[in-house]
């Protein structure tokens, strides 16, 4: 009683002192609270690039980016992503070496990024697509071996795929006398590992990477039979180590504080260094910029047109018929009617996959009919530009590459045939922005099941498809959000074909391109 009592005080108090702020909107509010979310996170992540000098060059057609602390000179570091990833994946590290004295190279590989050469070869075979990816990664360590900035020596730093990469080139520099001066693989796989090489290496992996805890156990009992996580062997000449970073995972290992300061640390002890600055940890401003801009997003959409629309309730037999069906029957079909044509790996299944499923499932659960379905073109116009350009170029400067270079501008297009029916189709079966929650969350674990499918039935050519299920995850939890408030305004059309839209960018811009030639 006493808490309900102070509250009306200060009810009333706050309406007769300050009335203009009873007055403002809830829409206001979260306007309010979006924007200093954005300038609060931009702010920090400013600060971790300030003072340093960021240019951009390339060594043949391979984009690279040069990261140092102005007027410093130092050992050289060349930093790789993973697969499907590119250089703003790797910042976290490449601003930290940089803060620290490190002449930093990062690259992107062929077929990713803002690469415009695709992946080749045989990806199955090392003589493959793996040892072009060498050759690749040691035409940008020959690179920064002769910038005037370097000094001091070269290491190697890469995530995932890169480790391999990084491994073998490290092994063919010192086979052909120029040997590197340290190896950070961050969770590491390769078969390429000996007792004798690489010489310095250190392998990091998060601690929910069971699998790949095992194989740097592994690498470093090549020198030391009885080691342990966290210790360090010395044996002839050759260093291992192998660091476990807490509580994260395969990407959340790229902005661990632990990962940071072990890369670090065995940089500065391989070059006889003592780094005393700040690790940059991008991770949690990174996540307050994109919610920022989500929430953004909220008091836009107010402005947007209402598109009145009649209620069309569907049964939950209609329903599940609508989510089952093209489940199941999708797979058996797309499957057999694929045939590569795209130079990016398992676009072109996918827009035949998203094609057929949106098709098929508007069908059983409309029977075809479009009345009470408006479209405004003004809210496709705006879900577009902020999920695409907005949000993209925050992903594109922080996170990840976001923007496309010309040569997947075609592969969107093309994708947009399937994205666009599948996403209007998802806007009505997940309720038009007003369904009951296991409903929508019926509709997407649907398509989900219904990829990995595909992927099972014809794993040599579909296999990558795995890949593509956590971007749809994360582009359902973030664009999906935008949708559902522009589907609540201005109708399920307009929220479906925006995200169709912004979905084929995603897809455009995140999976390598590749030519089997």
């Amino acid at each position: 009683m006493w808490r309900q009592c102070a509250w009306r005080r200060l009810y009333r108090r706050t309406r007769k002192k300050w009335p203009f702020l009873m007055r403002m909107s809830w829409n206001l509010w979260i306007g309010l609270l979006a924007i200093s979310a954005i300038a609060v996170s931009l702010l920090n992540l400013e600060r971790g690039r300030s003072g340093l000098e960021i240019t951009q060059t390339e060594v043949g057609t391979t984009p690279v980016t040069l990261t140092r602390k102005g007027g410093d000179s130092g050992p050289v570091v060349v930093i790789a992503h993973g697969f499907a990833g590119s250089r703003q994946l790797m910042q976290a590290y490449s601003l930290t070496l940089a803060h620290s004295g490190y002449t930093v190279l990062s690259f992107d590989f062929e077929g990713h990024g803002r690469n415009p050469e695709p992946m080749s070869g045989d990806v199955t075979s090392i003589d493959g697509t793996t040892a072009l990816l060498v050759d690749e990664t040691r035409r940008v360590i020959a690179h920064g071996r002769e910038l005037p900035a370097a000094a001091g020596g070269l290491a190697l730093l890469g995530h995932s795929m890169a480790t391999d990469i990084l491994v073998r080139a490290a092994i063919a520099e010192g086979r052909q006398g120029s040997p590197v001066d340290a190896v950070v693989a961050i969770s590491m796989f390769s078969e390429a590992v000996t007792a004798q090489e690489p010489r310095r290496l250190l392998a990091i992996s998060g601690q929910w990477e069971r699998a790949l805890r095992a194989v740097a156990l592994s690498a470093i009992r090549l020198v030391e039979p009885d080691a342990q996580e966290g210790q360090t062997v010395e044996t002839d000449g050759v260093a291992r180590r192998a660091a476990v970073a807490p509580y994260v995972e395969h990407v959340g290992v790229l902005y661990s504080a632990t990962a940071l300061r072990e890369a670090r640390d065995w940089l500065d002890a391989a070059f006889g260094r003592q780094s005393e600055t700040l690790i940059i940890q991008p991770g949690l401003w990174i996540l307050l910029l994109m919610g920022g801009i989500v929430l953004l997003m909220r008091p836009l959409v107010a402005l947007l047109p209402t598109i009145p629309r009649e209620p069309a309730p569907v049964s939950a037999l209609r329903f599940w018929v609508a989510v089952a069906v093209p489940a199941l029957l999708v797979p058996l079909v797309a499957t057999t009617l694929y045939v590569p044509f795209l130079p990016v790996l398992v676009a072109d299944y996918l827009m035949i996959h998203l094609a057929l499923y949106g098709v098929l499932q508007f069908l059983l659960l409309r029977g075809g009919k479009w009345k009470g379905s408006g479209i405004s073109m003004s809210a496709v116009i705006v879900l577009v530009i902020w999920g695409v350009v907005v949000f993209g170029a925050a992903m594109d400067r922080y996170a990840a590459s976001f923007m496309p270079n010309a040569e997947r501008l075609m592969i969107i297009a093309i994708l947009a045939i399937g994205t666009v029916p599948f996403m209007i189709s998802d806007s009505y079966t997940s309720g038009a922005g007003s369904g009951v929650w296991w409903r929508r969350l019926a509709a997407r674990a649907a398509i989900l099941v219904s990829l990995g499918g595909a992927a099972m039935i014809d794993p040599e050519r579909l296999m990558f498809l795995f890949l593509i299920l956590p971007v749809l995850v994360l582009f359902f939890c973030v664009h999906g959000l935008m949708g559902r408030w522009v589907a609540q305004r201005s109708g399920p059309l307009s929220a479906g074909a925006g995200l169709g839209l912004c979905l084929a960018w995603a897809l455009g811009v995140s999976f390598p391109l590749f030519s089997a030639g």
